[in-house]
């Protein structure tokens, strides 16, 4: 079959899956293959089943270099075909659409690039997108010629509290935005790591909501003392270069809006301020990530509180009940369930997705400004023109 041969869908048909309304067919079946790597990024966040849940998927096979992880993905996802090798699975089943599920960003590159030249028409990934803008870069450039659409997994984005959110700020609850403010899980891994595995989201939704970032400046500490070249080290999970134990990044938007991104290592109990704060001349939101992150609105323009109170913001709007079926923001199913059909709809109509590698790069670049900021002592123009990895040139 020709890759670019669509399957044929029956318009307006509705699939309720989750207890959401999603547009698709039963009709159409799309090959699926799963990349894995168990103990080295294994099978990302549910990346691997959520097409059992996807009427229009047929899981093809699965490729997992590990010989026991490979037989137990077999199973789970009832694969009837195994590959040690994913560049054989991918010339012998021709898959129309793969996982790229791995956590560890040192074979995103490689995997992506194999797909794009096999012909597949959609990729799904895993969040980071690379250790490098430079690879990034490669991957886009080999899916855009291939004409593939690919997304990648930041679930905030995809929820529908997020759509209100967006409606919100779009008639002027908030005023104008002043500033953005976002901190990671700032765990054992605060600062660096903390940085490149979960600000990840936090940049993506500074771009949701703000566009893109025109300039970074920020600094990298460890101990106290700014990094050197002796502070850096190989990060956990493939990441690639790593430093600091607290980061402290700003970031100018199209004025009036400046963003903040910070995170220290050991800084309170996991999660605990994991999010993004929107302050407005009006009023401010406090956003949670998931697939339906916990959202208040505080109607007040001195973001205090005192006579006001924080206002939940639902599926449905704002201090609405909500009306999808949820097991918490953490609920990656569901998360994972809009982006597999938003990249069916991509392929199908033609379209940009709502997630995409080029998302994935710019959250990336904004990661790397930071590096690239302290590496200048000073303000980081974006996009970067150096597109290796900032912490290589450290002083």
């Amino acid at each position: 079959m020709n890759r670019r041969h669509f399957l044929q869908t029956s318009a307006g048909t509705a699939l309720w899956l989750s207890g959401l309304s999603i547009h698709g067919t039963t009709a159409a079946r799309y090959r699926v293959a799963v990349i894995g790597r168990t103990g080295r990024g294994n099978y990302g966040h549910g990346l691997d089943i959520v097409w059992k849940q996807i009427p229009q998927a047929e899981i093809v096979a699965v490729a997992d270099e590990n010989e026991t992880g490979r037989a137990e993905a077999a199973k789970r996802l009832n694969a009837p075909r195994a590959y040690a090798d994913y560049h054989e699975m991918l010339e012998k089943e021709k898959p129309q659409i793969v996982s790229v599920a791995p956590r560890w960003l040192d074979c995103h590159r490689d995997m992506v690039i194999a797909c794009a030249e096999a012909g597949v028409l959609g990729i799904m990934m895993e969040k980071p997108m690379a250790r490098t803008l430079a690879e990034a870069d490669e991957m886009i450039a080999a899916c855009d010629r291939a004409r593939v659409k690919t997304v990648i997994t930041h679930q905030t984005r995809y929820s529908p509290r997020l759509e209100r959110v967006k409606e919100m700020i779009a008639a002027g609850k908030l005023g104008d935005i002043l500033e953005l403010r976002g901190r990671g899980k700032e765990d054992s891994r605060g600062g660096g790591e903390d940085l490149m595995v979960l600000g990840s989201h936090i940049m993506d939704l500074m771009r949701l909501l703000a566009g893109d970032a025109k300039w970074c400046m920020a600094r990298v500490l460890d101990g106290g003392k700014p990094v050197t070249r002796a502070e850096v080290r190989d990060g956990n999970e493939g990441i690639g270069p790593l430093a600091g134990d607290r980061i402290d990044a700003m970031y100018g938007f199209a004025p009036p809006t400046v963003g903040f991104f910070s995170s220290q290592r050991n800084a309170g109990k996991p999660t605990s301020r994991f999010g993004l704060r929107v302050l407005g001349t009006k009023g401010c939101l406090d956003i949670g990530t998931g697939s339906l992150p916990n959202v208040f609105f505080l109607d007040d323009p001195q973001w205090r509180g005192g006579n006001a109170r924080w206002q939940p913001v639902t599926s449905a709007g704002l201090n609405l009940p909500e009306p999808l079926p949820t097991k918490g923001p953490s609920d990656l199913n569901a998360g994972n369930i809009w982006i597999a059909q938003d990249l069916i709809r991509a392929i199908e109509t033609d379209a940009q997705p709502k997630g995409s590698f080029a998302d994935g790069r710019a959250a990336l670049e904004m990661i790397l400004a930071v590096y690239e900021s302290h590496r200048l002592g000073g303000l980081a123009p974006l996009p970067l023109k150096d597109r290796d990895h900032p912490l290589k040139k450290l002083s």
